[in-house]
């Protein structure tokens, strides 16, 4: 079985690890009501804030920009005043129906999290859980297609960046060579800085 953090850290390499600060997921999660996922917390740690091959952004509830709370707070209440129904074509895509949740909900415990989002337009979301799977990723795509990944952030995350199809529809899109990092200023006075994983032989 494939140890998709693991395999998420050999394919983007150390990271630089500037704001590790377990003070700060603490006061994000005591915020949100439910802790968030122990793998997407390492991943954070270890790179964010960062652009990953130019599209994927990822944010730190400790930065004083990008911050992770400010944007869980204010993607939440967008999509909470956003027409998402309208995407929905029937029990397969209603996130209602492969979250078993009776309404939808967003930053609250027991509806999704916004996590991360892509400058084409998909979001992606952690929720309570997915077909009966713990802490599993939700994706509205550029489309506005919903769909529902039995999976945890890293194989997500894994998979996103092989070129599988796990940002929506049509989304599947994969960049030869090493994983582009963009490291994002975490304060007024920093640049982004840009850095590269290993070589991949894919």
């Amino acid at each position: 079985m494939t140890d998709y953090l693991q395999a998420v850290f050999a394919m983007l390499g150390p990271g630089e690890r500037r704001l590790a600060d377990p003070a700060a997921w603490l006061r994000l999660e005591e915020g949100l009501g439910r802790s968030l996922p122990e793998d997407y917390k390492r991943i954070i740690d270890t790179y964010a804030p960062v652009q990953i091959n130019g599209h994927l952004a990822l944010s730190h509830p400790a930065s004083g920009r990008f911050n992770l709370g400010e944007d869980i707070r204010s993607m939440s209440a967008t999509w909470a005043e956003s027409a998402w129904e309208s995407h929905v074509t029937g029990p397969d895509d209603d996130p209602r129906v492969f979250c078993s949740l009776p309404h939808l909900s967003f930053g609250t415990a027991e509806g999704l999290i916004p996590l991360a989002a892509t400058d084409q337009g998909a979001a992606v979301f952690v929720a309570p859980r997915v077909h009966g799977f713990s802490d599993a990723m939700v994706v509205q795509g550029a489309e506005g297609d919903w769909v529902g990944h039995t999976m945890a952030f890293a194989e997500w995350l894994y998979r996103y960046l092989i070129g599988e199809e796990m940002a929506g529809w049509d989304s599947a899109v994969f960049y030869p060579g090493p994983v582009r990092l963009e490291y994002l200023p975490t304060g007024p006075s920093q640049r982004t800085q840009e850095a590269y994983g290993p070589e991949r032989e894919m």
